[in-house]
């Protein structure tokens, strides 16, 4: 059996239960053969500590949430695609930087590390070649330093991962 998702964005706590009946007998009604399930839906995400000319890259972002603040770049896995593949993907929409994934951070997933809903994001370290310049999510792209990067205040819970990767592959 294939799976599809239809999926609705509704305010905390807002009650869909009447909104999931009426799907239900839709579906019922006019396609007896597919059986329609509602359930709450985890994103899943990748983000990159990428290692750039004695620096680590760090995007501006251009949207909310977090709109402004310093982020690691990232984004969500699409239908069909390897995490990996992902990853290298996003890296250059929002880097410009060709990559070369060095190894496995780790993965997060306290389910509030993204105010949108519950993500969990499976965190890269890369590293990064080519010109950088900020594109898609990303209004900028620079390097900083580690100590520098360690005065910002960044976006999503960036600070632990970029923490963790250092304390790993120091």
């Amino acid at each position: 059996m294939e799976r599809y998702v239809l999926l609705l964005k509704a305010p905390k706590g807002y009650n869909i239960n009447p909104i999931k009946e009426e799907i239900e007998k839709l579906i019922q009604s006019k396609y007896p053969e597919v059986k329609a399930e509602l359930h709450r839906c985890i994103g899943l995400t990748v983000d990159l500590v990428i290692l750039h000319k004695d620096g680590i890259v760090l995007i501006k972002r251009r949207n909310e949430p977090y709109k402004g603040y310093w982020a690691l770049p990232g984004g969500f896995v699409e239908y069909g695609e390897r995490v990996e593949d992902a990853a290298i993907r996003e890296a250059k929409e929002e880097t410009g930087l060709d990559i070369e994934l060095l190894d496995l951070i780790g993965v997060y997933s306290d389910p509030k590390r993204d105010p949108r809903g519950h993500t969990v994001t499976i965190a890269f370290l890369a590293k990064g070649k080519g010109k950088l310049k900020g594109g898609d999510d990303a209004s900028e792209a620079r390097a900083f330093t580690l100590d520098e990067v360690l005065k910002l205040k960044l976006a999503f819970d960036h600070e632990r991962i970029i923490e963790d990767a250092f304390r790993v592959f120091r």
